[in-house]
């Protein structure tokens, strides 16, 4: 069953630069500086979204210096996929069963 930390994690996921931040630090830890490059977005815009990823739990951060550097955590991205794939399970294992609730 999905929670509502679960719900909250899924709309700050589903921002589709956010989701791009996501993906690019998948691959590597970068600083403020790389992601601007990558994504093309503007400093302040990126900063705000990348607050909203920190404050979610989903990248840890890293002083280096007058930079950022930004980690992704995996576990966060993993519990969320478990979710998915656990409905995915008893979505199958239901239509499998052709289990059907009658209509009154």
């Amino acid at each position: 069953m999905m929670t509502s930390v679960d719900a909250d994690l899924i709309r700050v996921l589903a921002d589709p630069l956010r989701l791009r931040i996501v993906t690019l630090l998948a691959r590597e830890t970068l600083c403020t500086t790389h992601l601007v490059e990558e994504t093309g977005a503007k400093q302040t815009n990126l900063s705000n979204h990348l607050k909203v990823l920190r404050e979610a739990g989903v990248v840890d951060t890293e002083p280096c210096g007058r930079f950022v550097y930004y980690r992704l955590r995996p576990e966060v991205v993993e519990g969320i996929a478990d979710r998915f794939a656990d409905l995915a399970t008893t979505a199958r294992a239901t239509a499998e069963a052709n289990l059907k609730r009658s209509c009154p």
